[in-house]
C-alpha cells in the first residue's frame, strides 16, 4: 500500500468520525433544548401565550442548528471532492507528460 493510499484511508476514516460525533452533537443538543422547552412548558401552568413562545424558540433553535450543521457538511463535503478532483487532474497530467529531452 502506498503512502497515497494509506493517507487516504486516514482521511475517510476521519471525515467519517467527524460526520458521526457532529450528527451526535447535533441530535443530542436537539434532545436538550426539547427536554429544557418540555420542563419549561410544565412549569408555567397553562399560560398558552408563554407556552407557544417557548415551543417557537426551541423550534427555531433547532432548526438552526440542523440547518447550519447540514450546511456546513455539505460545504465541506462539496470542497473536499473538489480537492481530490484537482489532485487526481495534476497527476493524471503529470503520467502524461512526458519528460523533457537533454539537449547537452
Amino acid at each position: 500500500m502506498s503512502q497515497d493510499e494509506a493517507r487516504g484511508i486516514r482521511d475517510t476514516d476521519l471525515e467519517k468520525m467527524r460526520a458521526r460525533y457532529g450528527l451526535l452533537a447535533v441530535v443530542g443538543s436537539n434532545l436538550a433544548i426539547t427536554a429544557v422547552a418540555i420542563f419549561g412548558v410544565w412549569q408555567l401552568n397553562g399560560d398558552r401565550a408563554v407556552i407557544v413562545g417557548v415551543l417557537t424558540s426551541a423550534f427555531t433553535a433547532m432548526a438552526g442548528l440542523t440547518t447550519a450543521y447540514l450546511g456546513i457538511k455539505a460545504v465541506s463535503n462539496t470542497a473536499q471532492s473538489m480537492s481530490q478532483d484537482a489532485d487526481r487532474r495534476r497527476e493524471d497530467k503529470a503520467a502524461s507528460t512526458p519528460p523533457a529531452q537533454r539537449t547537452s
